[in-house]
C-alpha cells in the first residue's frame, strides 16, 4: 500500500470526504478482517464494520498521518477482539450460522467451498498452537503490517516483549510446519547422478 496515499486519504476524510473513508475502508478492512480471521473471531466481518466505524467517529479530533490512523484501527481491532473472546466466554458456545445449513439456491458449491477454506483452515490451526499474545504479535506484524513500535503500543508491551514475543511465535511455527523440508539421511537427498 502507497503510504502517501493513505495519508491523502487521512486528510480528506478529517474534513469530511465522504470517498476518502470509503477508500480508507478498500485499503485496511481486508488486513483488519485477516486480523479477526487469525484471531479465531469468527464474527470478523462484523467486528471489521464496528472497528471502521469507531475509528471514522474518531476522525475530527484525529492528528496524525497514514501510518498512524493504521495504527488507531488496528488499536481498535485488537480491543475489540480480546472483548470478543472475553464476551464469548459469557455467551457459551455458539454455532454459527453457516453450519446449521443454508438453502441450497443461496450457496456456491461444496467443493469451491472447501477449496477455498483449505488454506485459510490451515492458517488458522497452525496460529491456534501459539499462545493468545503470540498469535497477537504475528498478526499485527505481518497481516497488519505494523512496526515493532506500532505493534508494541496498540498491545500496552515494550518493544523487546514483542521482539521476544514474535521470534518464540515463528520457532514455534517452523517447528509445527517442518523448517526443513529435506531430510538429513542420505537416502532422501537427490542423486545426482539422475538429475
Amino acid at each position: 500500500m502507497d503510504p502517501s496515499a493513505l495519508d491523502d486519504g487521512v486528510e480528506a476524510a478529517r474534513r469530511g470526504d465522504r470517498d476518502a473513508f470509503g477508500r480508507l475502508w478498500q485499503q485496511l478492512s481486508p488486513a483488519v478482517a485477516a486480523y479477526f480471521r487469525a484471531q479465531g473471531v469468527p464474527e470478523g466481518e462484523d467486528l471489521t464494520s464496528e472497528v471502521f466505524l469507531a475509528a471514522f467517529r474518531q476522525m475530527p479530533r484525529f492528528v496524525g498521518s497514514g501510518a498512524a490512523f493504521r495504527a488507531l484501527v488496528f488499536a481498535i481491532a485488537h480491543r475489540r477482539q480480546v472483548d470478543w473472546w472475553r464476551g464469548s466466554a459469557r455467551r457459551g458456545n455458539t454455532q454459527p450460522w453457516h453450519e446449521l445449513g443454508e438453502d441450497a439456491l443461496t450457496t456456491g458449491s461444496a467443493e469451491n467451498a472447501a477449496l477455498s477454506r483449505l488454506g485459510e483452515d490451515r492458517v488458522v490451526a497452525l496460529l491456534r498452537e501459539l499462545t493468545p499474545d503470540q498469535r497477537s504479535v504475528l498478526a499485527l506484524r505481518v497481516l497488519a503490517d505494523l512496526s515493532l513500535e506500532t505493534t508494541a503500543q496498540v498491545l500496552g508491551r515494550d518493544i523487546g516483549s514483542v521482539k521476544s514475543l514474535q521470534h518464540r511465535a515463528l520457532a514455534r511455527l517452523r517447528r509445527k510446519v517442518g523448517a526443513n523440508p529435506y531430510p538429513a539421511s542420505g537416502t532422501g537427498r537427490l542423486n545426482t547422478r539422475h538429475a
